[in-house]
């Protein structure tokens, strides 16, 4: 890449460093509009906010907004004709129905299907070692239930309940994605993934109490390659088995339970569990999906719900919870009702720069992108495609070049880019397993990496490809409508005056012909805080 790009990286960047300067007040946040609560989800969070003190910013501009949506649903930018197109549709109730349309996309169950696997260690190698068949199925499982809008106290407690071949029986595979298969270590599991909880911080005896919920839980291999059966022995006669059934049935809240001989303890613990006032169950799941669409939980850390860690704004998870539970745990509803809220559609721009502010959702939280969800979107941008494989697995495993990232069954299916932009190991199932942090190595990476270069020079030819001699010749020529369509692609908005001059300028300067100036302009767009992170 010339040197000359570094010009236009230094100019653009100061637009978009925190996302304000070059652009326009109404490009970047709706002409200075306040929203007033659009539904029930505003009330505590604007009360909240009138304790603190807090002024919440404005309601983010549609360009803001369509981005923002894309990404936080199906973890990919819109292309430039979808940008453009909602951008300039003029219907007052546009929002709500990209929501409602990109909560049936594909893209949604593949998204959310790799937020799932990364709570429940879904990797074929160590040190869960779940092997490649394994993970495929229980990945296809996991994705077909989201898919199919299953009833999330279902889908819990099939996985809870679980017996069978790894393979026949995918959902057996959340028994298999551990690093320990002792009974506490399986409720500890249990506990984080559906509790929210983490029982290291909880008295011995309430593990013990818990660990005999599953102590019945049995493996045995096939004579198929990787293929293990999970199954209960409910008659076994040991005396460790028979002291943990009549000493320690007691479940989280402290209501005992008595075991008899076939009685499978999962089951007793499942329904517990998924009942409509258990004080974890919903709690947890909202909890966290509010935090996937905020980077910030109502309790923080999502996965660490204990009585001293408190909610930011108790009435607002109370809230979540109920919404859920009245749906009948449809998680899409629970989406549908966060997104639609004017607490979403907040600017990332706060009216009041304290740390309160944030913490209780004044604005929208600016975060970067997750490593799968960047390499897609440069991926998207440039026509490039990403070479995954893993040659320790048996047999070697390798994914099309064309497939999406979020699409990945595998935690151990990987890339130095993955690996270098924080994608979490899948090795312990926390959230804060995920490392968004920018590192110095990163910034180069975009700067200087010239796998990276070579995909933006070569975007041009991409954009090109189905143009003929004659339509070739004609794109020789700057014009602002290609620029526009590069903004679109890159940032989903179009450039503000101030950026079209720039560009221009930047291309005559240095005698560019179209092709090499819009790939310099990719570049630097590229490189731009307003492309790397969620806004």
């Amino acid at each position: 890449m010339p040197r000359c790009a570094i010009v236009v990286v230094i100019v653009l960047a100061l637009g978009a460093a925190g996302f304000a300067s070059a652009q326009s007040a109404d490009e970047l946040i709706g002409g200075g509009t306040y929203t007033a609560p659009t539904n029930a989800i505003d009330e505590p969070v604007l009360a909240r906010l009138a304790e603190l003190d807090v002024l919440p910013a404005e309601t983010c501009s549609d360009s803001v907004f369509v981005r923002r949506v894309y990404l936080d649903l199906t973890g990919t930018l819109p292309t430039a004709e979808e940008a453009r197109s909602f951008i300039e549709d003029a219907s007052p109730h546009k929002r709500s129905a990209l929501i409602d349309e990109l909560l049936e996309r594909d893209a949604f169950a593949d998204y959310l299907a790799l937020k799932w696997c990364d709570l429940m260690r879904v990797k074929s190698e160590f040190p869960i070692n779940m092997w490649p068949n394994a993970v495929q199925a229980f990945h296809y499982w996991v994705r077909d239930s989201i898919r199919r809008d299953k009833p999330y106290d279902e889908f819990a407690r099939e996985m809870l309940t679980a017996n069978g071949s790894n393979f026949r029986q995918p959902e057996v595979n959340f028994y298999r994605g551990l690093q320990s298969r002792t009974p506490g270590a399986i409720a500890g599991i249990a506990a984080q993934t559906f509790m929210g909880v983490r029982t290291d911080q909880w008295p011995e005896q309430e593990r013990e109490n818990l660990a005999a919920f599953f102590t019945a839980i049995k493996y045995k291999p096939t004579r198929e390659w990787k293929e293990e059966i999970v199954y209960t022995d409910l008659f076994d006669s040991s005396p460790e088995a028979v002291a943990a059934r009549a000493t320690s049935s007691v479940l989280p809240d402290g209501t005992y339970v008595a075991f008899g001989p076939g009685d499978d303890p999962r089951e007793v613990f499942a329904d517990w569990l998924i009942q409509d006032d258990n004080e974890w169950f919903a709690k947890n799941v909202v909890n966290r999906t509010w935090y996937w669409l905020f980077g910030i939980g109502i309790i923080h850390e999502p996965d660490d719900i204990r009585p001293d860690n408190s909610p930011t704004n108790p009435e607002l998870l109370a809230l979540l919870e109920d919404a859920l539970v009245d749906s009948d745990y449809d998680v899409r509803h629970l989406y549908r009702l966060i997104l639609n809220s004017a607490t979403y559609q907040r600017s990332s721009i706060p009216n009041t720069d304290t740390e309160a502010a944030e913490a209780n959702f004044a604005h929208y939280p600016v975060r970067r992108l997750d490593a799968e969800v960047l390499i897609d979107a440069i991926n998207d941008v440039t026509g490039a495609t990403e070479v995954y494989s893993s040659k320790i697995p048996e047999p070697w495993t390798f994914i099309p070049q064309d497939k999406a990232t979020i699409q990945l069954a595998d935690g151990s299916i990987t890339s130095p880019f993955l690996t270098l932009f924080g994608r979490p190991n899948r090795n312990t199932g926390l959230e804060s397993e995920r490392d968004n942090v920018p590192t110095a190595a990163q910034k180069l990476y975009l700067l200087n990496s010239s796998e990276f270069v070579d995909k933006v020079a070569a975007s041009q030819e991409y954009d090109l490809a189905g143009l003929s001699r004659s339509e070739r010749k004609q794109i020789k020529t700057l014009t602002e409508e290609k620029v526009a369509d590069i903004y679109l692609k890159v940032l989903s908005r179009f450039p503000t005056e101030d950026e079209l001059a720039t560009v221009s300028a930047f291309a005559t300067a240095e005698e560019l012909e179209a092709p090499a100036a819009l790939a310099e302009l990719t570049w630097a767009l590229m490189n731009c805080p307003e492309f790397l992170y969620r806004h």
